[in-house]
């Protein structure tokens, strides 16, 4: 994987980014363990020096090069500091990497990345290991995780739009925006309109003026009316719901990701992918019930509809 090489062999893969807690880690597993039932050969890469419990296999692990809390303790630094310095490490250390990489040669690659928004959104260290990365001629899709019970909260759900764009335009690889944890959506409360709208970004003027029945947030109507046009005048933000422990979710989710960095799977894979979607449901994976959720939605917003009209 000598930089410049033309006749070098194509590897493909994922960065899996996004905030604290919206399942990074989990999805890494939950995808190696998916990938591998359909043949695909699946390297992980741990980008996170402050991950220390990682369930799935890891090949490449950056404890080895750099660790957050060595750095926390040496340099008396926060472990924002801390993380950006560990980025800005790796970056110094390119050589590192690309040796560690060339061990899996052939293998689709899963980069698990540090939940640190700034470094998605305006430091360049983590972006220039991606371009780096490019160099090498990796083909790689950005999969940015974003937890789903953002949805029942409007304001929260405006900022996180602008959170993904700012990324998507920050990152510049293809990009895959995911609203993970779908299964836990309801525990957080109900949706005021139906998931679709959500993953779609529709219209966005009806979540202002949900927003604007809440007295806290009408005198910010506004800002938010601004923020709104921004969002839309790019058009780039949508999502896809995921549900790690659902095996058409994850089929779904892999299928945008292939899309978005180009990568095409033989006969073999393709047969294995439709023997396990055909397989019985195992303890495992819950089918469909992330589709579940959507229907209900759906369902719910027919009644309302239906119901509008009888009053007419």
């Amino acid at each position: 994987m000598s930089e410049g090489s033309k006749g070098s062999s194509l590897a493909f893969g994922q960065v899996v980014i996004g905030p604290p807690g919206s399942g990074k880690t989990t999805y890494c597993h939950g995808m190696q363990e998916f990938l591998g039932r359909i043949g695909r050969k699946v390297s992980v890469v741990n980008l996170d020096p402050a991950n220390e419990a990682m369930p799935y296999q890891c090949a490449v692990d950056i404890a080895e090069l750099i660790t957050l809390p060595d750095v926390m303790e040496n340099l008396k630094l926060g472990p924002n500091g801390g993380l950006i310095y560990c980025m800005e490490y790796l970056e110094a250390n390119f050589d590192w990497l690309q040796e560690k990489l060339a061990a899996c040669r052939g293998h689709y690659y899963l980069f698990d990345c540090p939940g640190q928004v700034e470094l998605y959104t305006h430091h360049d260290a983590l972006k220039n290991v991606f371009a780096q990365l490019a160099k090498w001629n990796f083909r790689l899709a950005a999969v940015h995780l974003v937890d789903s019970h953002y949805c029942t909260d409007p304001g929260k759900f405006i900022s996180v739009l602008c959170t993904s764009l700012a990324t998507m335009l920050h990152v510049e690889l293809p990009h895959v925006n995911v609203l993970s944890k779908m299964d836990l959506i309801e525990q957080y409360g109900k949706l005021a309109f139906n998931l679709d709208y959500y993953t779609e970004v529709l219209d966005l003027s009806y979540l202002v003026d949900h927003l604007a029945s809440d007295p806290f947030f009408r005198n910010y109507r506004r800002l938010n009316e601004k923020l709104v046009e921004v969002i839309e005048d790019y058009s780039l933000v949508s999502f896809v719901p995921l549900n790690v422990q659902d095996k058409e979710s994850m089929r779904q989710v892999m299928q945008a990701v292939d899309k978005a960095n180009g990568y095409s799977f033989g006969d073999q894979e393709h047969r294995s992918l439709e023997a396990l979607m055909s397989a019985a449901v195992g303890a495992d994976f819950h089918f469909a019930s992330t589709l579940a959720v959507q229907e209900k939605y759906v369902r719910s917003q027919d009644r309302a509809v239906e119901e509008e009209a009888m009053d007419l």
